[in-house]
């Protein structure tokens, strides 16, 4: 079914766009997998948020965590069902946290301080089947999920009693846990992907 599904979409992309690039194509390919993929999982997750009376909860942390990583990047859990568990204890525990854990301002700041150091250091992060090959988009995808980092680290000090602070604290946080090295290296995954390609892509 999936296989099915990416090959008649891909199908109808290259007629009515014949003149895209093999690159570009790929990037289409990979965003196809991941709708198909991620469908069945984020209704499980908000059906999971709304018995549990968290939905506003995950829906905030959700955002603030998925703008960091549209840049940043991240890991891809190599198994579906991987994907699954990780979402779940991401966005359920994460706004479990957010709604019933009164978190201490310091700890607030202590994580934002290191969570940005983390980003600017290894972000963007990427995958072997997304490999960020080309140097010059790797260093914009830096700079942009590092200026994101910081804004959230001085909106979490400016609101720092605020409930926002919270939400914005574990959009940071998981940004990071999701490009770390560390976390690669626990999942099995290879970690700097675009190395391995030759050096005239950059």
């Amino acid at each position: 079914m999936r296989e099915r599904f990416l090959r008649k979409s891909m199908d109808s992309v290259k007629k009515k766009y014949p003149d895209y690039s093999e690159e570009k194509l790929e990037e289409i390919e990979y965003g196809l997998d991941a709708i198909y993929l991620n469908i069945p999982k984020t209704i499980i997750i908000f059906l999971l948020a709304i018995i549990l009376g968290i939905f506003k909860d995950m829906i905030l942390l959700l955002l603030f965590y998925g703008i960091l990583r549209t840049f940043a990047f991240g890991m891809h859990a190599s198994k579906s069902w991987h994907c699954l568990v990780i979402s779940t204890v991401m966005f359920i525990g994460g706004a479990l946290v957010c709604k019933y854990v009164n978190m201490n301002s310091y700890v607030k700041i202590i994580i934002s301080v290191i969570s940005l150091i983390v980003i600017i250091r290894y972000a963007p992060a990427d995958t072997h089947k997304r490999p960020l090959i080309n140097a010059k988009r790797r260093k914009i995808y830096k700079i942009i999920s590092s200026i994101i980092a910081l804004i959230y680290t001085v909106l979490i000090i400016i609101f720092i009693n605020k409930d926002i602070s919270i939400y914005l604290t574990m959009g940071l946080l998981e940004s990071v846990l999701m490009i770390h090295p560390i976390t690669y290296k626990v999942f099995q995954l290879p970690y700097a992907n675009y190395k391995h390609y030759n050096s005239s892509y950059n």
